[in-house]
C-alpha cells in the first residue's frame, strides 16, 4: 500500500434550498393561505478521525469533495429534505491548514470536527405573511454554502522516532522490538515509508516507535527522502539515534551521529517561529550502537566511552541478535512515561 502524507484538495458544504412560494388549494377553502415550505439545510463538510487509517491515500484519488445541497420546499409547509453531509475519514496526526499554510486543526484519535457548515435553507412564504399581508408571493433563497482549499498533512503519532543513515538497522530493530514486519534488504532506501510498531512495556503499558527512513546529509533540503519523513519526528517524545558500527558501515560512527545531528538542526532552524514546533533538538535522545555482533567487545567499549564523553546515553545492540535489546527497551519505556507524566 503507497504512503501519503500530504494531499490538498477542495472541499465545500452544501447549498440551502429555496423557500416556496406556495398557496392552500381546497374545496370550499377559497382562501386557504400561504403553506409554502421552507428549504432543507446545505450539509457539512465533516472530518472524521479513523485510527483505521495510517495515510491519506483514499483522498488522492479525487481533488473536488462536495457536501449535498439542501432541496426546495414543499406544499402543505413540508419542508425540504437536508443535504447530505460529506463525512471525510482521517488518520490520527492529520493536520489542516489553508491555502497560506495557517494551521486550522491538529486531529488526534477520537477527534470528529465540522470543518464547513451548509447554507441554511430559505423560509417559505408564510414568513411573510401579515396583517396586511395575507397573501405573500415571496420566499427566500438559500444561503450559499462555504468553499476552501485545504492542505492535509499527516505527522506520525509515534512516542519514539527511530532515526539514522540508511542500512544502520532501523527496519531490523523494529521488527525486533515489536510484530512490525518492514521491507529489510542490504541497500540504501529499502524502507521508502515510516514503518510503526507497538512495544509492549511492563505487565500492561506499550508505545508506538517509528522508523524513519531517507535521512542522509541535506535531508532537511530535499536530499534523499528526508525531508518528506523529517516531520514525522515531531510529535515523537524521545529519540533513538541508531548507529551502524559494523566493518561494513559506510561511515564512521561518530561522523554518522553528528551528520544527521546536522540535519535536525537544520530542519529546527528552517522550522523555527512555526506554531506549536519544538526544535527536535531538544528531544530527549538515546545512541544505540547497533551490530555490535560484528566486531569485538574492545571495539565496542571504545565507542561507548566516545558517545558517553558529550554526555549522551549509550546502548550497546545487536538488532539482528536480540543482544541488549531488553535493557534498551527498558529504558525507551521509562523516557517515554516519564514524559508523559511530567
Amino acid at each position: 500500500m503507497k504512503f501519503i502524507d500530504e494531499i490538498k484538495i477542495s472541499v465545500s458544504s452544501g447549498k440551502g434550498g429555496p423557500g416556496l412560494v406556495s398557496f392552500r388549494r381546497e374545496a370550499m377553502v377559497p382562501r386557504g393561505g400561504p403553506d409554502g415550505g421552507d428549504g432543507g439545510k446545505g450539509g457539512d463538510v465533516i472530518l472524521k478521525v479513523d485510527s483505521r487509517l495510517h495515510s491519506l491515500l483514499d483522498l488522492r484519488f479525487r481533488n473536488v469533495y462536495k457536501a449535498g445541497d439542501g432541496a426546495p420546499g414543499e406544499g402543505q409547509n413540508r419542508s425540504g429534505k437536508d443535504g447530505e453531509d460529506l463525512v471525510i475519514s482521517v488518520p490520527p496526526g492529520t493536520m489542516v491548514k489553508n491555502v497560506d499554510g495557517h494551521l486550522l486543526h491538529d486531529l488526534s484519535e477520537g477527534q470528529t470536527i465540522v470543518l464547513l457548515k451548509g447554507g441554511l435553507g430559505g423560509r417559505g412564504n408564510p414568513f411573510y405573511k401579515s396583517s396586511v399581508n395575507q397573501a405573500p408571493m415571496v420566499a427566500q433563497k438559500g444561503l450559499p454554502g462555504q468553499e476552501m482549499e485545504i492542505h492535509l498533512e499527516l505527522k506520525l503519532l509515534a512516542d519514539v522516532g527511530i532515526i539514522g543513515l540508511p542500512n544502520a538497522g532501523k527496519s531490523t530493530l523494529i521488527s525486533r522490538l515489536s510484530s512490525a514486519k518492514p521491507k529489510i534488504a542490504d541497500y540504501p532506501f529499502t524502507t521508502l515509508v515510516p514503518n510503526l510498531g507497538v512495544v509492549r512495556f511492563g505487565d500492561d503499558l506499550s508505545f508506538v516507535v517509528a522508523d524513519i527512513p531517507g535521512l542522509i546529509e541535506g535531508a532537511h533540503e530535499g536530499a534523499g527522502l528526508g525531508s518528506q519523513f523529517l516531520r514525522h519526528i515531531e510529535r515523537c517524545r524521545a529519540l533513538v539515534h541508531l548507529i551502524d558500527v559494523s566493518s561494513m558501515a559506510v561511515k564512521e560512527p561518530v561522523a554518522a551521529y553528528d551528520e544527521i545531528r546536522n540535519e535536525l538542526e537544520q530542519y529546527d532552524q528552517n522550522k523555527k517561529g512555526d506554531e506549536g514546533f519544538e526544535p527536535l533538538g531538544t528531544r530527549p535522545e538515546i545512541v544505540a550502537l547497533n551490530k555490535i555482533d560484528s566486531i569485538d567487545e574492545d571495539t565496542v567499549r571504545g565507542l561507548q566511552a566516545q558517545f558517553k564523553k558529550r554526555g549522551l546515553q549509550v546502548f550497546a545492540i545487536s538488532a539482528a541478535t536480540g543482544k541488549n535489546i531488553k535493557p534498551f527497551v527498558d529504558e525507551l519505556g521509562r523516557r517515554v512515561f516519564a514524559r508523559e507524566e511530567s
